[in-house]
């Protein structure tokens, strides 16, 4: 089945969990100043460990018979960033031949998203491009993902409307799936100050192929319940087309949780708890994991949300 069928027809969809983090506190790896994860696949140890952590996830989406979804570690993988590293674009190929790897033999429908980003500080909203700059300057990354095969695109931690715009136009130039996640605050806005319902509303009317949903990133879901919670926000639109979290499990802001030396975590239970709303009340459909998130969060996450939908039926 392809991405957009999956989407449309399962009521719940796992993402994978944090690697990033898991990375440098589990297995005392050091990423790289520009590229973050996106050069560690040229590494025996990095490999080793990075396929492990995704395979967790994958097992657990087998335990409960879910659709899952991973993305490329790329999102800070964009032009700028790679022409003064010491790679080439081959670097954004070869991630994902590495997750493709990964995917293939796979007993369970899983997909693999080209993860972009933000030019500038996502937690901040520096250097934001205009919709103009954006979809030049994403474009060439968006173009390569495609071509090397990804099942969807995937703006993660998106944090002004401008570059989210100019974003989604590089990616339906692609023709593939895309899905736009936002850096939202409990206010209900993004970085910029866009309520989430004025985000979605503008991208929708300036694509002509739409994303396939919005979601976000990086926050915990009680930040995305008051954000939802507002007014301007409690709309038919937002609910019919705002539909995943990858969740952090702590409710500290992003920044900070950045920057933090020691892991800052709440139990798997209470993370899986928090989510139930965002299932029933939201509608809310993909689900996974950011920071100080586990296999032990993501598999009680996909716990308690298909009991969630079965007690429903």
């Amino acid at each position: 089945m392809t991405f957009n069928a999956v989407f449309e027809q399962s009521p719940l969809i796992l993402m994978e969990g944090a690697i990033i983090e898991r990375l440098k506190r589990e297995y005392g790896l050091v990423l790289d100043v520009d590229l973050d994860l996106a050069g560690c696949i040229y590494h025996d140890q990095t490999v080793e460990a990075m396929t492990a952590l995704f395979n967790e996830y994958i097992l657990i989406a087998k335990k409960y018979n879910l659709p899952f979804i991973m993305t490329t570690p790329t999102r800070r993988a964009n032009k700028e960033r790679i022409n003064r590293s010491p790679y080439d674009d081959g670097i954004i190929r070869d991630n994902v031949k590495f997750l493709k790897k990964i995917q293939n033999g796979q007993e369970i429908k899983t997909f693999v998203g080209g993860l972009m980003g933000c030019k500038g500080d996502a937690y901040l909203a520096t250097d934001v491009l205009s919709v103009e700059e954006a979809m030049i300057f994403h474009a060439w990354q968006a173009n390569i993902l495609c071509e090397s095969g990804v099942d969807f695109l995937f703006a993660g931690i998106m944090p002004a409307l401008s570059e989210a715009i100019g974003m989604a136009k590089a990616m339906e130039m692609t023709k593939l799936p895309y899905i736009i996640s936002f850096m939202i605050k409990e206010d209900g806005r993004l970085i910029d100050g866009t309520t989430i319902h004025d985000a979605i509303v503008a991208i929708d009317q300036q694509t002509l192929v739409k994303p396939l949903c919005y979601m976000t990133n990086c926050v915990h879901p009680n930040i995305l319940k008051k954000a939802l919670s507002h007014s301007f926000n409690k709309t038919q639109t937002v609910l019919d087309r705002f539909k995943g979290i990858q969740a952090n499990a702590s409710s500290l802001s992003p920044d900070v949780l950045d920057g933090s030396h020691s892991l800052k975590s709440s139990s798997p239970e209470s993370l899986a708890h928090e989510m139930i709303s965002l299932c029933e009340e939201q509608k809310l459909k993909i689900f996974g994991g950011c920071c100080g998130t586990t296999n032990y969060h993501i598999d009680e996450i996909a716990k308690v949300l298909t009991g969630c939908l079965e007690s429903q039926t």
